[in-house]
Order: C-alpha cells, then sequence, then structure tokens
C-alpha cells in the first residue's frame, strides 16, 4: 500500500499530519510511505529525517495524489485537489463534515472512501486515534497561557515584602477534554479555579483537579453516548446564563469550551457579562471556529469590551505545533495500525467494525454516516 503525506495547503498551518516516528512504525509493517518535499518543514523536520525512517521525497504532488492508495492530511483538502485522487483509494483528515457537503459530494463521485477524523468515536478502544480530543487537551493548555499573557495580575498567590498578591480567579465554562486541561493547567499556575458544565456527571473531575464545581438547577441535561453534553433548552440556556452572571462579574479570566458535536456552539457568555468584568479582565472563546461561546467574541481577533479583552484565537493547538503534530501523527498512526493487514500489507476497511462504522463517512460513491445524513436533511443541502 502506497501512501503518500502531501504538505499542508491550509494558509498559516503549522502542525503537520505524520512525524518520522510514525513513519518508521508504519514503514515497518510494510507499507510504503511517499513524502512531499518540505512537508515537515513548519515544525522544523527535514525531508532527511523522513528519509531515515523509511520514507521516499517526492515533489511530483499531483502524480502522487493520483496514484497513492492513500492520502494522509490534517486539514481538508482543496476540493479541486478531490478530482485528482484515485477511484478506490482511500483519503484521511480532517473534514469538518457538518459544513462541508459539497467536499463530501466531490468525494463520493469520485469514488474515494472517506475517513474523517473528527467522526471517530469517543469510546475506550478508539481513544488513542481520538484527534478531536488529543488537540483540544493541547488547546485547553494555550488557552490558560493566552490568557496568562495578557492578565494584568499574576495567577499565582505571591507573599512579597510589599504585602499579598491574591491569586486570579478562573472560571471555566465546560468540563470536556479542553476545559479539564484548562482546569489543571491554571491550578498549576496558582490561579484559583472554578467551573461549570451542564452535565452532573463531572463534577468529581472537576474537584479532583482541585477547582470549585458551580451548581446550577438545569433540570434534566446530561450527556451523549459519546460523552458529548446535550444540547440545552432556550429556558436551560437562560438559567445558565442568569446563574454565571455573578461569577463572570468576580473572575479575572473566563475560558469557554462549550461545543455542540456537530452544530453551531451556543452563546453562553452575552456582551453585558463581559461589561461586568473588571477592567484588565481576558476572556477567551475556545468554541470560536465553530461560532462561539461569547456574543462579542470575534474569529481571529482580540476585542476589548470596556477594558476587558475578548480572545477570539484561531488554533490554538497550532501554538504548540510540534507536540499538537506529534499527538495527531499517533492518532494517524494507530487508526491504520489497528485495521492493518499484516498479510496483505494494506489497510482493510472493516464496515462491521464500530470505529470504521463511525469515521468512514464516504464508500462506494455513497454517504454513509447516518448523522451527516440527518444533518444534511435537515440543512437542506
Amino acid at each position: 500500500m502506497v501512501i503518500f503525506v502531501p504538505k499542508e495547503s491550509h494558509a498559516g498551518e503549522p502542525r503537520v499530519p505524520l512525524l518520522p516516528e510514525t513513519v518508521k512504525k508504519l514503514a515497518g509493517k510494510g507499507a510504503e510511505l511517499v513524502i512531499e518535499s518540505g512537508m515537515g518543514s513548519p515544525c522544523g523536520l527535514t525531508d532527511a529525517a523522513y528519509e531515515a525512517a523509511g520514507a521516499t521525497i517526492s515533489t511530483d504532488r499531483a502524480g502522487m495524489l493520483g496514484s497513492a492508495d492513500m492520502v494522509l492530511r490534517l486539514r481538508k483538502p482543496d476540493i479541486a485537489e478531490i478530482g485528482a485522487l484515485k477511484p478506490g483509494s482511500i483519503h484521511v483528515s480532517h473534514l469538518e463534515p457538518f459544513e462541508s457537503f459539497d467536499l463530501i459530494d466531490t468525494f463520493a463521485a469520485r469514488g474515494v472512501s472517506t475517513i474523517a477524523m473528527e467522526m471517530i468515536p469517543r469510546t475506550t478502544l478508539a481513544q488513542k486515534m481520538d484527534a478531536l480530543s488529543s488537540q483540544a487537551n493541547l488547546a485547553g493548555y494555550v488557552a490558560v497561557l493566552e490568557a496568562a499573557t495578557r492578565l494584568n495580575i499574576v495567577f499565582p498567590m505571591m507573599m512579597t515584602p510589599a504585602g499579598t498578591l491574591k491569586p486570579a480567579r478562573v472560571f471555566i465554562i465546560g468540563c470536556g477534554v479542553a476545559g479539564l486541561q484548562a482546569i489543571a493547567t491554571a491550578k498549576r499556575l496558582g490561579a484559583r479555579v472554578e467551573a461549570f458544565d451542564t452535565r452532573p456527571v463531572v463534577e468529581e473531575q472537576v474537584q479532583s483537579l482541585g477547582a470549585k464545581f458551580v451548581k446550577v438547577d438545569l433540570g434534566e441535561t446530561g450527556q451523549t453516548k459519546d460523552g458529548y453534553a446535550k444540547e440545552l433548552t432556550e429556558e436551560q440556556r437562560a438559567k445558565q446564563r442568569d446563574a454565571m452572571a455573578k461569577v463572570i462579574a468576580e473572575s479575572d479570566v473566563v475560558i469557554t469550551t462549550a461545543q455542540v458535536f456537530g452544530r453551531k456552539a451556543p452563546v453562553i457568555v452575552t456582551e453585558a457579562m463581559v461589561r461586568a468584568m473588571r477592567p484588565g479582565a481576558v476572556v477567551v472563546d475556545l468554541a470560536i471556529e465553530t461560532g462561539g461561546n461569547v456574543e462579542c467574541a470575534k474569529l481571529g481577533e482580540i476585542v476589548d469590551i470596556d477594558g476587558v479583552r475578548v480572545l477570539g484565537l484561531e488554533n490554538l493547538p497550532g501554538h504548540v505545533a510540534l507536540h499538537a503534530s506529534q499527538m495527531y501523527s499517533a492518532n494517524l498512526g494507530n487508526l491504520i495500525e489497528h485495521f492493518w493487514d499484516k498479510e496483505a500489507k494494506v489497510m482493510k476497511l472493516d464496515l462491521n467494525d464500530e470505529i470504521m462504522a463511525g469515521c468512514l463517512i464516504v464508500h462506494e460513491g455513497q454517504l454513509r454516516n447516518e448523522m451527516l445524513k440527518n444533518a444534511r436533511a435537515a440543512a437542506g443541502a
């Protein structure tokens, strides 16, 4: 099986899809790895490092896209390049599938089997392949550092000759993978941390990290079978906003991470809540790329609201690009290894496997994921 890894075409993306250690592991199983020259350069990885790991270096991007049995990327491809792929081949990357039905249609028309890394099920067995979680983990870490560098006070309590400096108050909204990492990072930096989630089941996890769980009676809430928070009703969202307003007003840093899988992120923090914070405070909207949790946040910008800085930064995992690439590369390697046929030396698409049933969204010219079919029908796409 020939596996081609092209350079990322998304402008300004510092992460890369595959590292030499994963190349070495896959090459050892009999895969033929071809790397586009310069693919690893955003992370300081040379072509020679990939060659030493067992890959071949190519400058013929178009030729390799048309001949490879599998193509691995990090971001979704340009739609024009899908037409260059070999019919019957396999394409693996993030695809933003709920917003990219034109892309899905093009893959189907080309006859390319398509794996969306966002659709890896959140199960124990699939954990080592779960790219959403691996990148969210780093996003939570970076969010705290971005807030700390812009805040006009220090995070930890300090005893100084001039008196005691109180610790910063940090409020994390949403306690999934990103939120829990944000809690842990803020605690390590010495902040006083509070957190809220609509799922009562996460309270114990929050407390185990040394943070206080803010309780809000929203009535019946919960999580999906994949561990995502269920969408709240409008009445529940109103109760949530009212209960959190006081905590937000007393906080020096607010970090929002709340997302509903496959849908636009809910607005949780209103502009009025931001204006009630003290000048110099910082708000980080980790859901900005899926619509945003903060009413006044803007994608890719830092907005000043009465002296409060609202950060709508994009691609936070890319701020720690080498480690983000290392984790994504391992996710890809583990996925391929799980379905690797040792005798045939190919990745088999086992349609009866639970993991493959979730992430293989296009096969034999058809959209096969029920969640995406329903989303498409709802959108009238």
